[in-house]
């Protein structure tokens, strides 16, 4: 009889259990701090040297994120009364503690510059390499982030002027419709339809996001608006492996759907390395510039659908299966990739129908997604094979969970977006790190019990 093993397991609960000092060196050694390093380090031999321990500093910030330490002024009381924490964060005896002013003066250069963002970048290759994210679903949402300030208080709009009663003249009607277009591509990128997305890089998409706190509005799971000012996050994760593969920080007004496209375009520019065959997203991502990006990645959409004051269609259900003259909805049957269309068979109630054999009804229906990628995807709307993969978006929702228990996602103590952003970036950086950290140690532990096995 064949004995099945277990994998060994180790999860993030698990490495806070250990003793600081290994949790430390575990989280640290799955960071390249040298490009961070090179950013923020003295870039001239002239001038006054400098007194300041920059890698420590560097490692001092990741240890914040880990014990959740609240703020800088706490870290640097920490740093000043445990000698050992001090020392596990690089400070050699006879560093001096560094200020506040020193921390503002590093997290500056540190929000100039997209380095936080290439680290990541290379962490996650890294975890690649290992084999510790071989994912072909992602998941992707997006959460609130309270800003540190309160808002600022309302200016009141002057009063629009009146118009003029009655229908527009021709003249007039082509006029104002010239001066909406202009005013339509004079709008920030991030202002107009999704649509206008697609044919941007990601660079101008990641350049242009706003960030400054703005007040943001969403439903609660009872079904009332939630209000709050600061911003939002927006994550695209591996459901199996659970790593962050890319992050969006924008201001709390910005539409959840404006988030998704630079996301997939980050995984298929920056992660190429991963061939990605699904990508689920629940019903606020429901637009059909969204469904065209995912199909350009050459993967499928398994996205909720959302009704928008659409009237039922003819001869389909509510999942877009055709019906037969009796109403009964056709099953779901295979999908064929090479030219890409749904087949669909006959009902089950067909098998006794008297229509069974008239030609009214169809024994096969084929269909091609391309025919409107929003309403036909592969697997089918409905299918068995559809709902098993999004439920597996519960995989983004865990993490963003981690992140706002563990890693202080919430707690942001800056003011400006960018200064939030280098928090954020932290934030996740320190997560995909701890991750990876879980991973090598249970896939060391897992390799000793198979020597002791062998």
């Amino acid at each position: 009889m064949t004995i099945i093993r277990q994998g060994s397991l180790f999860d993030l609960q698990d490495l806070y259990n250990l003793e600081p000092t290994h949790r430390f060196e575990t989280v640290f050694s799955s960071i390249e701090i040298d490009p961070i390093l090179a950013v923020v380090s003295k870039k001239s031999l002239y001038g006054a040297p400098v007194q300041l321990n920059y890698a420590a500093m560097i490692y001092s910030l990741v240890a914040r994120v880990l014990e959740r330490i609240p703020t800088i002024k706490d870290l640097i009381k920490r740093l000043k009364y445990d000698y050992m924490f001090r020392l596990d964060c690089g400070f050699l005896l006879s560093d001096a503690i560094p200020s506040e002013a020193s921390y503002s003066r590093m997290l500056t250069k540190i929000a100039e510059s997209p380095v936080l963002e290439r680290v990541q970048e290379t962490l996650i290759l890294q975890a690649v390499t290992e084999g510790f994210i071989t994912d072909d679903t992602i998941a992707i949402d997006a959460t609130h982030i309270e800003a540190r300030d309160q808002a600022p208080s309302k200016e009141e709009k002057p009063k629009p002027k009146s118009k003029k009663r009655g229908r527009k003249s021709k003249e007039e009607q082509e006029k104002w419709l010239q001066e909406q277009a202009e005013r339509e591509e004079a709008l920030p990128i991030f202002e107009k339809k999704i649509e206008a997305q697609l044919g941007v890089s990601l660079a101008e998409l990641r350049s242009a996001v706003p960030l400054d706190p703005k007040w943001g509005i969403k439903k609660n799971s009872e079904g009332k608006n939630v209000f709050w000012f600061g911003y939002k996050g927006h994550f695209a994760v591996g459901t199996k492996s659970q790593y962050i593969l890319q992050s969006f920080f924008s201001s709390g007004n910005l539409n959840d759907g404006k988030a998704a496209i630079p996301l997939l375009k980050g995984m298929q520019e920056r992660l190429s390395e991963l061939q990605i065959s699904f990508s689920t997203l629940d019903a606020g991502y429901d637009y059909p510039a969204i469904y065209q990006q995912i199909y350009r990645m050459g993967a499928q959409s398994v996205i909720a659908y959302n009704k928008k004051n659409e009237s039922e269609l003819e001869g389909f259900d509510q999942h877009f299966a055709p019906t037969c003259v009796r109403e009964h909805s056709y099953r779901y049957d295979s999908y064929d990739a090479t030219y890409e269309t749904l087949k669909y068979t006959r009902p089950k109630q067909c098998e006794d129908c008297p229509l069974a054999s008239d030609t009214l009804c169809q024994k096969v229906y084929k269909v091609k997604i391309t025919t409107d990628l929003r309403r036909y995807t592969a697997p089918a709307r409905g299918s068995k094979a559809w709902k098993t993969i999004y439920k597996q978006r519960s995989a983004v929702e865990r993490v963003i969970a981690y992140l706002k228990e563990f890693f202080q996602l919430n707690h942001v103590r800056y003011r400006t977006g960018k200064r939030a952003k280098v928090h954020f970036d932290l934030t996740h950086l320190v997560y995909n790190a701890a991750k990876l950290a879980c991973d090598r140690i249970a896939k060391s532990m897992d390799n000793k019990e198979n020597m002791q096995v062998a």
